[in-house]
């Protein structure tokens, strides 16, 4: 009983990852929508590309570490 929570616990935590994809793919979607509307003001967004690129593979990554954790341990 004790493993089938852990397995099912470990599948909640990895939906991180769905969100993480979600996001990082808006993410990029946004960026070239803009820089194509717009190319001269493409270069000053690029730190917030980045910045938002970062954030949402953090999230997916604590995710997939909660969800080892839960097996493993």
């Amino acid at each position: 009983m004790e493993e089938a929570a852990r397995y099912i616990g470990a599948g909640l935590a990895g939906t991180a990852l769905i969100g993480a994809g979600i996001g990082i793919g808006s993410i990029f979607s946004k960026y070239l929508e803009g820089a194509l509307r717009n190319p001269s003001a493409a270069a000053s967004q690029q730190t917030n590309l980045l910045l938002g690129f970062a954030l949402c593979e953090a999230t997916g990554l604590f995710g997939f570490v909660l969800a080892m954790i839960i097996l493993f341990v």
